[in-house]
């Protein structure tokens, strides 16, 4: 990953952890219309073709399919970079995210520093005490099957974080849906979404050594493929308020993607690939009532690297960014920059694992975490995306 100045931005940082948010998808159920948008699919020749809508929608914004596919995307201009929920477009480019390149891909926020956050009114509790980040038993697929990492691309180069699957409603165990932080998709109130969206579940499923992965293989970086996002959905307030510094937009800072894989369709959902998918609880108990939560993630900022799993366990306190926003959850844990939109798991209503948050933020010194509560917000967020697709 490439490093990035510690500051205090949202959910994927340098040093300490994420602040900034980058929102993802459409804001209406059927935003970008009723029917979900064709994916690109590989052609007899073997090369890529980008179905008819999205050349319509990359043409109303004066963009060039053919150009885009051979480097157009890199365009940064404000007047390229689209911005509205409706207008996410994500065309597949084969083997663009090889080895080196989801190696070296870096975190896209900044932490948090103390008095961005100290002229709160609201509820917050004491800070925390650290909890050192434990690294994950590999193979990663056996203990952790519905994690893995995010890639994408935005101005300042390839970028990371992290991912759950999570179940679709509308497709009970075949779900390809994932959650991340809605600052790993879209870059907020200054920018617009990001691209080359992909998520790798198990990324360095055996936990090589960083060494090592520099002669890797793409199927033992990614053993259960690479799977594209075709469709991104985040808050409207990620959206409106999102930033990467100060925390602006966190309480509302996550994300579900749709995705399919690169190399066309398999016959295979994510969730039957990879066996698992985990369910989303939306209005978790109170703080005082969860005996504890545990947050995983890929951290990237220093001590770490970016190439291995982490997890950290902890009760949860309260944490007020704005008074007029909802109250977050905040633990204690050393995991940094990377691990933005990696999953909050506690015990569910019906006494199961579920997924209730994602991380956010973190400050400069790395030693807390804090991710949204999850509410109407984030269910309208969650149930958009599965309607999209619930008739295919």
């Amino acid at each position: 990953m490439r490093s990035i100045r510690p500051m205090l931005a949202a959910a994927s940082a340098v040093a300490a952890l994420t602040l900034t948010a980058t929102a993802c998808g459409p804001t209406e159920d059927n935003a970008g219309g009723d029917k979900p948008s064709a994916t690109a699919t590989p052609a007899s020749d073997g090369k890529i073709t980008i179905p008819d809508d999205l050349k319509q929608r990359l043409k109303d914004h004066g963009i060039d399919v053919d150009k885009w596919r051979n480097g157009e995307w890199k365009n940064w201009d404000k007047d390229k970079w689209l911005r509205e929920a409706k207008d996410f477009v994500n065309p597949i480019i084969e083997d663009l995210w090889d080895p080196d390149r989801m190696r070296d891909a870096e975190r896209p926020d900044k932490p948090v520093k103390d008095e961005d956050i100290s002229g709160d009114k609201g509820v917050t509790d004491p800070t925390p005490e650290p909890v050192k980040a434990r690294s994950v038993q590999a193979p990663y697929h056996s203990t952790a099957p519905a994690s893995g990492k995010v890639f994408f691309d935005g101005p300042e180069g390839s970028m990371v974080c992290s991912a759950t699957v999570v179940q679709d409603p509308a497709h009970p165990g075949k779900s390809n849906m994932v959650w991340t932080a809605g600052h790993c998709v879209h870059a907020g109130k200054k920018g617009g979404w990001y691209r080359n969206i992909a998520f790798v579940p198990s990324y360095n499923n055996a936990g090589k050594p960083t060494a090592e992965l520099e002669k890797a293989t793409r199927e033992e970086i990614a053993p259960y493929g690479v799977w594209w996002s075709d469709w991104a959905k985040t808050s409207d307030q990620w959206i409106a308020q999102g930033g990467q510094t100060g925390g602006q937009g966190a309480p509302y800072d996550f994300a579900v993607l749709h995705v399919t894989p690169e190399k066309g369709a398999t016959g295979k959902s994510l969730e039957e690939t990879v066996g698992s998918a985990l369910p989303v609880e939306f209005n978790a108990p109170a703080v005082p009532k969860i005996a504890d939560m545990t947050a995983t993630g890929f951290p990237a900022g220093p001590p770490y690297d970016g190439q291995k799993m982490f997890q950290c366990q902890d009760k949860p306190g309260r944490l007020s960014v704005k008074t007029e926003q909802p109250t977050m959850y905040r633990i204690g844990c050393t995991m940094t920059g990377g691990s933005s939109g990696g999953g909050w798991v506690a015990k569910g209503q019906d006494g199961k694992p579920a997924l209730v948050s994602n991380t956010s933020i973190g400050p400069v010194t790395a030693g807390w975490l804090a991710g949204p509560r999850l509410g109407a917000e984030a269910k309208g967020v969650y149930e958009g995306v599965s309607k999209k697709y619930a008739n295919r």
